[in-house]
């Protein structure tokens, strides 16, 4: 809905429940009422369209740096996953379109707030909620990850990908560890994970020599 609009400032949608949203590659996300934390922010940025690929990356730093604030441990998985204690905490998901001669962004957040147990359980995998760690106030938690956002476009607007490159790598969750990723073609990769390029691909050290990894997703090997 953001995206079909041309809002002149910043737009901010919180959902209560969410019953058709959408993951990366069309996956749906759903949020029962009192179970997560969802809510989009809409904003326009001045940047080359090639560098907007690393927006998701730039979300995820600046959701982590206000969940540790918060005092929840969260790290970064290539590309856009939230985890912590090691299991999915929440995701991200940045869609774009032109506006004149800026970029309007809607970056869509989804944080896991109660019933990491409940999910655990539907999913068959590990998952984590904020009330594992802290007393989720959710009015603070959406206010400090919104605040913590806006800061980080207003520094990609005015240094690219490179003002958060770093803070990525030093909260990725599989930074120098061995990975599979499985590519958008159905085979997959392996390798040691070594850090992000500048334009946020994902530096694989393989038997081949160092490989740019641009969409895939990862699991530990």
């Amino acid at each position: 809905m953001l995206l079909a609009e041309t809002p002149a400032a910043a737009v901010l949608l919180v959902a209560g429940e969410q019953t058709a949203g959408r993951g990366r590659r069309g996956r749906r996300w759903r949020s029962a009422p009192g179970a997560g934390l969802t809510f989009s922010l809409a904003r326009r940025i001045r940047r080359p369209a090639r560098e907007l690929a690393a927006l998701s990356l730039v979300a995820g730093v600046a959701a982590a740096r206000a969940l540790r604030t918060l005092g929840v441990p969260a790290e970064l998985k290539w590309p856009n996953d939230l985890l912590a204690a090691g299991a999915k905490l929440g995701g991200i998901l940045v869609e774009t379109r032109p506006a004149g001669r800026e970029t309007l962004a809607v970056f869509g957040i989804g944080i896991n707030l109660r019933g990491a147990g409940e999910l655990t359980r539907q999913l068959r995998r590990r998952v984590a909620s904020l009330d594992q760690f802290v007393v989720p106030r959710e009015g603070d938690i959406i206010a400090g990850v919104v605040n913590s956002l806006m800061g980080a476009i207003d520094a990609f607007e005015a240094g690219g990908f490179e003002t958060a490159r770093q803070a990525w790598e030093s909260m990725h969750a599989h930074a120098d560890q061995r990975v599979r990723v499985r590519l958008a073609n159905g085979r997959s990769v392996s390798g040691i994970a070594a850090g992000l390029n500048e334009d946020g691909a994902l530096s694989l050290r393989t038997r081949g020599g160092l490989r740019s990894i641009r969409s895939g997703t990862l699991r530990a090997a």
